[in-house]
C-alpha cells in the first residue's frame, strides 16, 4: 500500500465548507500520480519513453463522511494489478474515520492504439510490490 496525506484547502470546498466532489476526485489522480512517480514509472515518462500508457477505463466513490477546509486527507492507494490491466483501491481517512473508499480501473494501451498489451515485467513487479498479499 501507498499513503500520502492531502490537506484540504479553501479552494476544494464547496459554498457549504466540505470539501467539493471533483476537488476530491484530483486529489485521487494526484496521489496515482506520486504512487507511479514512487515505483519509477511516471506517468509522463511511460508514454515519452515506453510507447505506451495507462488510461482510465473505470472509476467508482463512495463518499461517506464530508471532509473541511483544513483537514489531512490519508489517502492510502493498493494496486491490484492483472496481466494487462492494474485497479487502484483507494480509502480516504481523517482523523481515523474513513471519508471515501473506492476504486479505479487502468489499462496498460499501447501509445497511439491497437488496444491492451501486458504490463512489462519491471512495471508488474514494481506494482506488484505495493499489492495486498
Amino acid at each position: 500500500m501507498y499513503e500520502r496525506t492531502w490537506t484540504v484547502r479553501f479552494s476544494d470546498t464547496d459554498p457549504f465548507g466540505i470539501a467539493h466532489y471533483p476537488r476530491i476526485v484530483d486529489a485521487l489522480h494526484e496521489t496515482s500520480d506520486m504512487f507511479m512517480e514512487e515505483i519509477g514509472f511516471p506517468f509522463w515518462e511511460i508514454s515519452q519513453e515506453h510507447g505506451f500508457g495507462l488510461p482510465l477505463v473505470a472509476m467508482d466513490f463512495e463518499f461517506e463522511n464530508p471532509m473541511e477546509a483544513g483537514d489531512d486527507v490519508v489517502i492510502e492507494l493498493t494496486p491490484d494489478p492483472g496481466t494487462k490491466s492494474v485497479r487502484f483501491e483507494y480509502v480516504g481517512r481523517c482523523d481515523g474515520e474513513v471519508t471515501f473508499s473506492g476504486h479505479e480501473v487502468r489499462v496498460c494501451a499501447h501509445q497511439g492504439g491497437g488496444g491492451a498489451r501486458e504490463f512489462p515485467e519491471d512495471l508488474l513487479a514494481a506494482l506488484e510490490e505495493y499489492a495486498e498479499d
